[in-house]
């Protein structure tokens, strides 16, 4: 398949397929004049990428996922513990959400004075103290 068919079947734009080869997650197996072309299992790889990206990994982990001929190979752990990181969000942001709601709708008469409100403030400096003492750097998005 030519670059732009693989872009129209995968959803994946050409100048992502581009960098995706670039960064060593895709090959190309040959070129049809300057066009690109691809085995039908790069939409294989396109899609657990895909996935990937979903669940929060880096392009380097995601390269490690694929054997040298671009077949999956997946290390239980490292999905096992992406799911316990996924997991731990998914409760702290439904506390945050929970509070926030909370917050939304509460009598009292200044945010200032609600007891619900002031623990998110506490929790959220609280990670944010965390997060600086550990060394931990928000990650750039990627390109899609």
């Amino acid at each position: 398949m030519d670059i732009a068919e693989v872009a129209k079947r995968s959803g994946v734009p050409a100048s992502t397929l581009r960098f995706y080869e670039e960064k060593g997650l895709i090959a190309s197996v040959g070129r049809d004049g300057l066009r690109r072309r691809f085995s039908p299992g790069v939409l294989e790889q396109l899609a657990l990428i895909a996935l990937a990206r979903s669940a929060g990994f880096s392009l380097g982990e995601i390269r490690s996922m694929f054997s040298p001929g671009g077949r999956p190979s997946l290390d239980r752990q490292m999905l096992a513990a992406k799911a316990d990181e996924i997991e731990r969000t998914i409760r702290r942001l439904q506390a945050v959400s929970k509070s926030l709601r909370h917050a939304a709708v509460c009598p009292a008469a200044s945010h200032s004075d609600c007891p619900t409100f002031q623990r998110l403030l506490r929790t959220a400096a609280a990670g944010a103290r965390q997060a600086a003492g550990s060394g931990r750097k928000r990650r750039v998005a990627e390109p899609a």
